[in-house]
């Protein structure tokens, strides 16, 4: 619901009146509310800098205090995303924002990008991860932990006897509030869910609800029925969904690359941007609480402001409509977080 304050509000920090525009949602059972839109610090961390596109940190730090001043009070980072540089912005970042203006979820799990190191999900290694996650970030506490690709553990066991217990530690504790999974295959996502039922209480799937893939429909109800809150990412599905088109190695097949393309050329050809049509889009998925949006710079923040606050012209209607039926006509999926962790960087 807009036009309410919502309890991330800090008088005088905050541009008000965007604040009130901003629509804020339930995660989960959580009792949190949170910006339809959050903020993903992965593109703070340089990892997916190209030849056309180099990450400028001092304008990452303006976007990250600009987007919660303007409402956005989700943000999520980890250890993976420029092996703690996202953490480490984030982190200078946040020193002149007052703490109870937004909510932060960080990591364990995940970590190095050469593929025999990129996953751990030992006791030891999660326990060493928050200790380096807290001091990089200068928090003695977050509100969210989670576990970085569970669909990529050796097993669940692993993660539901070893992982999640230390993580539950930390909540006792008082250095974080809630327990989260983080995946892209969802049938996995949803047995871990069922499995650790009462003891996880969000769930964050990624290019699952997007122009290219609407699977993410489909497990909405499982999930809310296991009172597990829904977070949303990638909507450009790793930056494939934009005029410019991704700047990484993607893991998609050439099919469901060259039908992105196909789409970025037409909406290059009526004047629009790919981008922020795909945005569009994925905001109209019911269920989920927030949606993550990569911000590296206050130019990408504007035009994710622009959907959330605006819409889109009737020109853009008329080509999201297009696209919808004459390109983006069927679900393409490229397997699971294993099947493509060596073609990542």
């Amino acid at each position: 619901m807009s036009g309410q304050l919502p309890a991330t509000f800090v008088k005088g920090f905050h541009n008000e009146e965007l604040v009130r525009r901003m629509e804020y949602r339930p995660l989960g059972n959580t009792g949190l509310k949170v910006s339809k839109i959050g903020f993903g610090a992965a593109t703070l961390s340089g990892l997916f800098d190209s030849d056309k596109f180099k990450f400028d940190k001092e304008e990452g730090i303006r976007a990250v205090q600009e987007a919660i001043k303007s409402g956005i009070n989700y943000i999520d980072t980890a250890p993976f995303y420029g092996q703690g540089r996202s953490e480490q912005i984030l982190g200078e970042a946040l020193k002149d924002v007052p703490r109870k203006a937004y909510y932060l979820a960080t990591k364990v799990g995940r970590y190095e990008l050469v593929a025999e190191r990129m996953f751990d999900f030992t006791e030891k290694k999660t326990r060493e991860s928050l200790e380096k996650s807290f001091k990089l970030l200068g928090l003695d506490a977050v509100d969210v932990l989670q576990v970085h690709d569970v669909d990529a553990a050796p097993s669940l066991d692993m993660v539901l006897n070893e992982t999640i217990p230390v993580l539950e530690e930390y909540v006792r504790a008082g250095k974080a509030r809630f327990i989260g999974i983080t995946g892209y295959d969802l049938d996995i996502l949803k047995e871990c869910a069922e499995r650790g039922k009462g003891r996880i209480h969000l769930m964050l799937n990624y290019a699952r609800y997007t122009l290219l893939d609407n699977t993410l429909q489909r497990f909405m109800k499982d999930f809310q029925g296991l009172n597990v809150g829904v977070i949303c990412a990638a909507a450009h599905a790793l930056g494939l969904l934009s005029n410019a088109g991704s700047q990484i190695k993607h893991p998609g097949s050439k099919e469901l690359q060259d039908v992105a393309i196909r789409g970025g050329e037409i909406c290059k050809q009526r004047g629009v941007e790919l981008g922020k049509l795909a945005m569009y889009h994925t905001l109209q998925l019911d269920g989920a609480a927030t949606f993550l949006v990569g911000i590296p710079n206050r130019h990408m923040l504007q035009i994710n402001l622009d959907a959330i606050f605006n819409g889109l012209t009737s020109n853009e209607q008329e080509v999201l409509q297009y696209l919808r039926e004459n390109v983006f006509t069927k679900s393409y999926s490229w397997g699971s977080t294993l099947s493509y962790i060596n073609d990542f960087k």
